[in-house]
């Protein structure tokens, strides 16, 4: 019986030795932690994102939406984290408030000119999340130092368009606006599917959400099917 009992003992500790060995190896690949932090997100974004949050360290590719922006952000700063927008001069301040971003942790740089990625590098020294719209194509290396920043500072970068290296991209897809009657009225509401496609799963994630809802905020609709087997969610940063 102490045999069997050791036996068993050693083949659990040789698994575990193995997985913290893939484990490693992936990070070095991707160059970041696993269980890095994540920043919280709004309830609707929380489901569909990897880990359940902006993750620390980590760049997002987004469709160009400034009410897509504003709902990325909204999380973060109702936590208290600061935030900051560059490049986008079309960037509402009233449409982000009513989105719930908290106007006293947000910066706003809406003509860096070019130099708007060492503008954004600067910012995310010392803010922990970076939302820019870049006017030019960035080279491979001028990529990899600012990812290696956004490691080294635990920053979120969120990128209007494609974007090398990113944790996740974020699209909008179906919208639905609500509110017109017939032939008349005041748009309202407008429902999308948020499709958010990352390497660490084989198969696009989709809900179903509210953006902007009546009252300007985000509000989940329903989730749509996916073959991809959810995750588990890692703690948010306070």
């Amino acid at each position: 019986m102490r045999a069997i009992v050791q036996t068993e003992t050693t083949t659990r500790d040789d698994v575990r030795g193995e997985v913290h060995r893939l484990r490693a190896q992936l990070e070095r690949v991707q160059g970041r932690r696993m269980d890095a932090p994540v920043l919280p997100v709004l309830e609707p974004f929380a489901d569909v994102l990897p880990g359940g949050g902006l993750r620390a360290g980590s760049a997002y590719s987004l469709t160009r939406s400034a009410s897509l922006v504003s709902a990325l952000l909204a999380g973060p700063s109702q936590d208290g984290t600061w935030c900051a927008v560059v490049g986008m001069p079309d960037f509402g301040i009233e449409a982000a408030e009513s989105a719930g971003v908290d106007l006293s942790h947000l910066v706003l740089v809406p003509d860096p000119g070019p130099r708007w990625l060492a503008v954004a590098a600067t910012l995310a020294e010392v803010i922990p999340v970076v939302a820019v719209r870049p006017t030019t194509r960035t080279a491979d290396a001028e990529v990899s130092r600012l990812g290696a920043r956004l490691r080294d500072r635990g920053a979120v970068l969120l990128v209007q368009g494609p974007w090398p290296q990113a944790e996740a991209s974020l699209d909008l897809a179906e919208p639905a606006w609500s509110g017109v009657g017939r032939g008349h009225g005041y748009l309202a509401a407008r429902e999308v599917t948020i499709d958010v496609r990352s390497r660490r799963w084989p198969m696009p994630r989709r809900a179903r959400m509210t953006l902007p809802a009546a009252d300007g905020g985000v509000g989940a609709v329903r989730s749509v099917p996916s073959e991809v087997p959810a995750l588990p969610r890692l703690e948010a940063v306070g």
